[in-house]
Parts: C-alpha cells; structure tokens; sequence
C-alpha cells in the first residue's frame, strides 16, 4: 500500500483480536471498538470466593496457529505465552462404571481402549491414521482458505483434497461411520462426541467430522500457564505491541456503507471512517442490526442453530481424585440426548456431563485443598425455553449423576456457585440464541452456507470469527482472522494496481 490505509475491527474476540494484528503488520492503521471493558469474547475469566475460572473455551489444541501469528509478527512467543501439553486428553466416564483415559498418543490410547472396553487396538489406530489423511488432504485447504473465492478452487491440491472426499463422508452421518469403524458402543460414543466440537449432533452431521479427532488425539491437547485467559492476554498483548488502537465499553451502533461500500461505524452517535470495515461480531447481529438488511439475517436464521451450554462455576470444598483436567460423564442414551437438544429443544433427564477442573494443573486456582470446578452440558439454542427450571432440574440431574460415578456427596462440597444459561451467552458474548458456535453443521451443505469472510453486497466489508468460516473453537477463529486478512490484503493488492 502506498498510504497508510485505516481499518477498523468490531469486536475483540481472539478472530478480532489476531485479524487486527495481521492488518497492522500488513500495513494498515487499526482499531478495534468493543462493546466490553476487555478483551476475548468468550475467552474471558472471572473469580469468585477465592476460585477462578475461565469463563468459556477450556480446551486448548494446535497451538501451533499462535505460534504462526507470533512468528510473522517477529515477536517470540514465550515472551507471552507459555503451554504445556497434556498427557491425558480427557477422561471418560460410563454409566456401566467403566472409565477410559485418552493418552495423547495413538499407541497408548489404542492399548487403553482395548484394555478398558475390548476394542480392537487397529480399529483404533486405522481410525486415527484415516482422520490425519482426511485432515491432511481435505481439511488443510477448506479449513485455511475462503469456499467462496476462485482460487482455492484452482488449488494445486485441491484434486487431491476432492480425491479424499469418500462417499461416506458425505452422505453418511457421524455415529452410523463411527459405528462402522468401532466394536463397541463405548469407543463409538467416544469418538461421537466429537461433534460436539462444533455445536452439532453425531446423528445428524456428516461423517465429514472425522477428521476432527485428529487434531486432539493425533496432534495433542495443551495446557495453557494461568489458564484460558493466557491466551487472551498474549493477543491482545501482541495487538498493542505491533500499534494496535482498542477502544472498550465503546459498543458499535451501525456500519456506515453507502453506495455497497462500506465507510466506517458509528459509535456514540458519531461517525468514525475507515478503508476497511471487519465485523468479528456474531454474523446475524452485523447483518439484523449493524446494516439493518434484516433479509440477511433471516437468511442466516434458516440454518440450524448450533447447541448452546448450561454452566455451573462450583468452588468444590475438597480435592477429589476421581476427575482429570478434562472429564466427560456420558449419558446412558446419547442419540436421545441430541433428539432432545436439537429436535425437542428441552434438556434431557440424562445429560452428559463435562467437567472441567484447572487447579488440577495450577493449584492457586482454588484455595488450599479445595477445587474449581467448570461443569457443563449441551442444552438447545434459545428458543423462550425456561431456563429457569431447566437449570434447577439440571443441577440435580449433574449432582445425581457425578454422585453416581465419584461416589461422593457433591452437593455438600459446592462452596461457591456462579450460572450461565443460553440467555446470558448470549447476553453477554452477543451469541445469537446463545448458540456456541452459530450454526450447526447438521446437513452436508452446511460448510458452503456458513458466511464467508467478506461479503458481495458490500465491499470493504469483511468477517472473521465464530460465526462465519470455517468455524467456532479457538483453532478456527485463528484460522478464520487469517483467512479475512489474507483476502484483505489481495483485494487492496488489487485496487493498487488498478488506481496505477
């Protein structure tokens, strides 16, 4: 660029938060406005009565996206970020008392499920090479590029990527290839689960999925020094090292676009103009109240929405030895489980239980002796349900089930206790519904309908984060910030050349 061109970012997720450094080092001046009094989104943190949690996103994997960020901003990154990985993924609770601990490393998860559920080490270890090869071929180009844009369609790679694409993965659903690959029913739900990742259902998304598991079995889970929170820090840290402008509690009222181009915001009522415009707020809100096309917003709406969350924040009064970092207690009936999320819209009376515990790693996340526990179950988007007795009929649901499998007196140790339903997702992280990740990805069309990173009806108007593509979880929204930025700097590419 021959001047310096301004941008502007809304919202400071970790997409709005990495894209704003990719435009500052490519050369444009940039300010991020976010509603907020701080920065991340959902990757936020809070304490209460001597716990601390992290309030959203627990799981954190392919660091190695943060440390392509750092490395093209010439900074180091373990000046701002420090991560460990873990040696157990998860751990896996069944209602049949049986219980699986996922080694990172295929060999040793492949030996604990044929120790622990008697499924064959090869179907294990044949599954996990398949999601690599899927991932390799098909998901390093549609998961790094635009589905929208010509080029990647002329991708030296992409006959191999299509080549990939076996029928199966289309027009089967997740759980009936699961349950091709797998003798049991407990490794099947194992690998199930994995849909959750994006907000979907196992018995409605396609066997697409797949591929997913590689980037936690096969690649590995990271524990982040302080937490979740860390890795907000280190991009916002990073953002104001390289010139970055944030401007908190300041929400943005409308997108100014005149002609199909767009021009700049306004915030407090006052006009405030940029060359470039990037929305990293939740896709149906940009386009219901930012632009006002509510068209656009209904279109979005048509698309299934993604599963939202019930969260407990508990400050647990003792130690107890049972759980890991990462814990799952299944339910006993998980097809049912997701009929009742995205079918019947209720919570169902056997949810499966997510159990979160980072004192587990750093101790002065508790006090002495004493845990923080972040447990959650899958619930539907918001639809006028009342939360109000969901939540009351699921903690009992949750206490009677950790009581079942920990033989312990749960609710005797709960010392502190914070709630976030649907409502207040949304509420507070501008989540449409309180849907996680947007829309679902329930139909095998669902990747190409999702919104791509810029727009045709208005130029100089682009997207990044959870809402848009490729998707939610940290990975994607570091992949997303790439993406919008990428085109970014080719279509300014572009409009040099043509203004010589």
């Amino acid at each position: 660029m021959n001047k310096k061109q301004s941008a502007i970012i809304i919202g400071s997720g970790v997409a709005g938060l990495a894209a704003a450094t990719r435009l500052e080092l490519q050369g444009f001046a940039v300010d991020v406005y976010e509603r907020n009094g701080f920065p991340g989104g959902k990757l936020s943190m809070f304490e209460k009565d001597g716990f601390r949690f992290d309030a959203g996103p627990s799981l954190f994997t392919q660091p190695n996206h943060l440390e392509e960020l750092f490395e093209e901003a010439g900074e180091p990154i373990a000046e701002y970020l420090q991560y460990t990985p873990v040696n157990i993924t998860c751990k896996y609770f069944f209602e049949n008392n049986k219980t699986v601990e996922a080694f990172s490393g295929n060999e040793r998860l492949a030996e604990e499920l044929h120790q622990k559920l008697e499924e064959p080490k090869e179907n294990v270890l044949n599954y996990l090479a398949a999601s690599q090869k899927l991932y390799d071929k098909v998901g390093t180009i549609f998961l790094n590029h635009s589905l929208h844009k010509k080029r990647t369609w002329f991708n030296k790679r992409i006959f191999g990527a299509l080549g990939a694409v076996k029928l199966p993965y289309l027009f089967s659903n997740y759980n009936s290839y699961n349950s091709r690959q797998f003798k049991t029913s407990e490794a099947t739900q194992i690998f199930n689960r994995f849909a959750t990742y994006n907000g979907s259902s196992p018995y409605k998304a396609p066997a697409m999925l797949s591929l997913i598991p590689h980037l936690e079995l096969n690649t590995g889970v990271y524990y982040p020094k302080g937490g979740m929170i860390s890795i907000t820090d280190a991009l916002y840290q990073l953002a104001l090292k390289k010139g970055v402008s944030f401007h908190f509690n300041m929400p943005v009222q409308h997108i100014i676009h005149t002609e199909g181009t767009a021009k700049g915001i306004v915030v407090n009522e006052e006009n405030i103009y940029a060359d470039v415009v990037v929305s990293n707020a939740d896709i149906y809100f940009t386009w219901k109240q930012l632009i006002n096309r509510v068209d656009k917003a209904d279109k979005i709406v048509r698309q299934e929405r993604s599963s939202s969350a019930l969260i407990f924040y508990w400050g647990i009064g003792k130690k107890i030895a049972e759980p890991d970092l990462h814990n799952i207690f299944f339910s006993s009936n998980y097809k049912e489980e997701f009929n009742f999320i995205f079918n019947k819209k209720q919570l169902y009376n056997d949810p499966t239980v997510y159990v979160n515990i980072t004192s587990k790693q750093e101790l002065h996340h508790a006090p002495e002796g004493k845990e923080n526990w972040f447990v959650m179950v899958n619930v539907p988007a918001n639809t006028g349900q009342n939360w109000e007795l969901i939540t009351k009929q699921a903690k009992q649901l949750i206490i009677a089930k950790l009581n079942r499998l920990l033989k312990i007196d749960l609710e005797s140790l709960i010392e502190s206790e914070t709630i976030m339903d649907p409502v207040a997702i949304e509420q507070q992280t501008g989540s449409y519904m309180g849907s996680l990740y947007g829309s679902s990805s329930n139909s095998r069309m669902a990747a190409f309908k999702r919104q791509p990173n810029f727009t045709t009806s208005i130029k100089n108007l682009y997207c990044c984060g959870g809402t848009v593509h490729p998707g939610g979880g940290i990975p994607l929204c570091l992949k997303s910030a790439a993406i919008t930025a990428s085109i970014i700097e080719k279509d300014f590419m572009k409009k040099g050349r043509q203004a010589h």
